[in-house]
């Protein structure tokens, strides 16, 4: 296999069927000035991407998923990705509260807000507006509106799903690439992407963020699966 590319989450290669997406055990903070070693996160993590693509997929959301290649990776479709990250929130938290300091935490908003972030590590990816996307050519303005739908439909679709099982989806960071002129969900999502409450408790990277514990996000991200299987089946009933 061909190296193509190594973050902090993942490690991809180039195969005869695909990129090959290896989820590492790991997790990052703060751009990646906080990194600690999280064996069993790669595992977790990848197999509820599958999972999640797989039931977006079935919503009619376009994704460069391809199969679970286990125990730890994802088989996926070459995509022309740019620096573009998708925030979709429904509820005030994290960077939105810094912005905004009237907002009360997790206050729900009337209709969800969808924000784009230039993706770049060393400028801490800084919010754009709609307009410098098309200016700086990350996407044309119809790929804008395509995008903007596709992450509103992907987003709500996923707060439904763990609406299923009593759990509040607050926030997701999608992002988006061109795969044979079309455009597609890429990268992953998991805890490391979203934010999940259930019963108070987070169950994604915030518990990290918040306490340095690489061993408990690990718990946190086992309950993750086990939930994602659940209300999956659930939507099968």
């Amino acid at each position: 296999m061909e190296l193509v590319y190594e973050g902090k989450a993942k490690t991809v290669y180039k195969t005869r069927e695909g990129l090959l997406m290896v989820f590492k055990d790991e997790v990052t903070a703060g751009d990646g000035a906080r990194r600690d070693k999280a064996p069993g996160k790669g595992a977790l993590a990848a197999e509820t991407s599958a999972l999640l693509f797989q039931y977006l997929q079935g919503r009619g959301v376009t994704t460069h998923y391809l199969r679970f290649v286990p125990p730890n990776a994802i088989l996926v479709k070459p995509a022309q990705v740019p620096p573009l990250e998708v925030i979709v929130r429904f509820k005030a938290y994290g960077s939105y509260l810094k912005r905004m300091p009237k907002a009360k935490p997790l206050a729900p908003f009337a209709k969800p807000i969808v924000e784009f972030h230039y993706k770049d590590d060393s400028l801490h990816d800084p919010l754009i507006l709609e307009d410098d996307v098309v200016e700086a050519g990350l996407l044309t303005a119809g790929e804008l509106a395509a995008v903007k739908d596709m992450a509103l439909r992907a987003a709500s679709a996923l707060r439904e799903l763990y609406a299923s099982v009593d759990c509040d989806f607050v926030d997701v960071k999608f992002e988006f690439g061109r795969a044979n002129g079309e455009l597609v969900l890429v990268d992953e999502v998991s805890g490391d992407t979203f934010r999940l409450l259930c019963g108070g408790e987070h169950f994604d990277k915030e518990y990290y963020r918040k306490t340095g514990d690489a061993a408990g996000l690990v718990g946190r991200y086992a309950k993750l699966l086990n939930l994602t299987k659940l209300a999956i089946s659930r939507q099968k009933v």
